[in-house]
């Protein structure tokens, strides 16, 4: 069966000026992009044709860096992001107990509160979820998941008391008198209680999966990352790749120091998709968050004379793991939101002894980028690697980010337009759980760059329409070397596309995040119809 795409715009992302009549789809790839005349003179036997009504269609968007398998678990969670104060965190809390109906033997978590927003200015303490329940564990996690907050109950289960010392690239909150507050900072911190939290957390791990790629697939995404895996991890996208089966594809980073604790147990690194997973590299995690104040800086935050965030590994560490990588001929992402842990990624991919043309074929990633600095994005280009920009920062958190690094450093973040001037393929994600996977939104902040609180953040940063587009189409399909099967409708390519019901290139670039996914098509087959 052939299937004739006619009737509305097509975006086929090859050139801004390519603006074709009709596509066709046979065999789950695309087999002829051009005029409808001879569209339907290319398909002999049976052909089905689909008008579009003027609706848009264009590639599927490519998911450059985000982690399902938590956007997952987090589902069967109490959400919190709605949350102004701590009484309503304590009424959601209480609330999601009751209809769940958690007690002795359970634990209670709740995800994405932001301090940033909630009345008291401040994160919740022990002594506030301790009124949830003072015998059963109780975690909410920040919605940069990386911090959380846990009450009394769990800090005695996880040992931790005043003299547990903080672990290098974390910390444990404390209250004027030296005992744990409840609030834990940072992985090496955070590893301290959430496996007591998550092994506990009576749940169905395929079905929480399905939900969670039905996210995904309702705006318009048709490859999907995993980017912070463990090998354990990995085995349970296999099992779920096999029994339940993704609709979309997906790629999946296994962390280093994972790696390096279980060599054995790491997958098989073919390149190759089964059942519509494959490995995709490694992932380090170098820094923190700047909405949280730990992401490494280069110079203090605002209004503090010394304190610069800091790192979570040492430049030692960090080396071992980038040249090994490199040598193994795979692919590494580094999350690095503050620039002091740019340089840090940016020196040890320079020093891992690879010539510059190996180091570029390689693709390493650089995700976040939120304060990288002009001089950094001159390296990335020389070097090959690639920004993968959270523009939504823009929006969420700009003016947070105004307050936290001022006025000039703040409305520097994302720095998209400079790294399109200097040719870099930029890409564009959410970091779900993070926010969600919203693809058109990540396009509006990258062209309108406005706060939360309407504010223009960086405007000299904008970009046009189309170059944002191709964050989330071709770009993002070349740092997953897809390239030549993704991101963009052309002849051979796979049929992976996406119907809009507005065309974002026309739309008043102010109503960008209001289009709607009407559908999405992975291969030639529909996997969402939200029509």
């Amino acid at each position: 069966m052939q299937t004739l795409y006619y009737g509305g715009p097509i975006i086929p992302m090859t050139r801004p000026d390519d603006h074709p009549e009709a596509l066709v789809v046979r065999e789950g790839r695309v087999a002829f992009v051009g005029p409808l005349a001879e569209a339907r003179a290319f398909c002999r036997g049976e052909v089905r044709e689909v008008s579009l009504e003027g609706k848009t269609l264009m590639p599927g968007f490519v998911d450059p860096h985000g982690h399902i398998s938590l956007a997952a678990q987090f589902t069967d969670f109490a959400y919190l992001g709605d949350c102004t104060d701590f009484p309503q965190i304590l009424r959601t809390l209480n609330a999601f107990r009751r209809e769940r109906g958690l007690g002795e033997g359970d634990v209670i978590v709740g995800y994405s509160y932001d301090h940033n927003f909630l009345k008291e200015q401040a994160h919740p303490t022990r002594e506030l979820l301790d009124q949830v329940s003072e015998t059963i564990p109780v975690c909410i996690l920040h919605t940069s998941s990386h911090m959380c907050v846990v009450n009394t109950a769990l800090l005695q289960a996880a040992g931790i008391t005043r003299q547990t010392p903080d672990p290098r690239g974390g910390r444990f909150g404390r209250d004027s008198g030296g005992e744990p507050d409840g609030y834990v900072e940072e992985v090496p911190a955070m590893e301290k209680v959430l496996p007591l939290i998550f092994s506990k957390a009576k749940t169905d791990p395929m079905d929480q999966m399905g939900r969670a790629e039905e996210v995904y697939l309702k705006h318009g995404i048709t490859t999907i990352q995993e980017g912070a895996g463990s090998c354990a991890g990995y085995r349970m996208l296999e099992k779920y790749a096999a029994s339940r089966g993704f609709r979309a594809d997906v790629v999946s980073y296994i962390m280093a120091d994972d790696l390096q604790a279980h060599p054995e147990e790491g997958p098989d690194w073919t390149g190759r998709y089964k059942n519509r997973l494959k490995p995709g590299g490694v992932k380090i995690v170098l820094d923190g968050s700047p909405q949280g104040r730990s992401a490494w800086l280069t110079r203090p935050y605002e209004g503090e004379k010394d304190y610069r965030g800091y790192p979570a590994h040492s430049q030692e560490q960090v080396d071992r793991w980038v040249a090994d990588a490199l040598a193994r001929g795979r692919q590494i992402l580094a999350h690095c939101n503050g620039d002091a842990a740019a340089d840090q990624f940016i020196r040890a991919v320079k020093g891992a002894g690879k010539a510059p043309q190996d180091v570029a074929a390689a693709r390493p990633v650089m995700i976040h980028c939120q304060t990288v600095r002009d001089d950094q994005l001159e390296e990335m280009a020389r070097i090959g690697m690639i920004p993968s920009f959270f523009a939504a920062h823009t929006y969420y958190w700009g003016d947070v980010h105004l307050k936290n690094l001022g006025r000039i450093r703040g409305a520097r973040i994302s720095p998209v337009k400079k790294a399109l001037e200097l040719g870099l393929k930029y890409n564009f994600h959410q970091d779900p759980p993070v926010v969600e996977p919203d693809m058109l939104h990540s396009v509006w902040c990258a062209v309108n760059r406005i706060t939360r609180g309407g504010k223009p953040i960086g405007p000299d940063q904008r970009i046009g329409v189309y170059d944002a587009l191709k964050g989330v189409t071709i770009n993002a399909a070349y740092a997953y070397f897809e390239e030549d099967q993704k991101g963009s409708l052309e002849v051979g390519k796979l049929a992976d596309l996406v119907i809009l019901d507005e065309n974002p290139l026309t739309v008043d670039p102010e109503k960008i995040k209001d289009i709607g996914v009407l559908q999405t098509i992975k291969e030639g087959n529909t996997v969402f119809s939200g029509e």
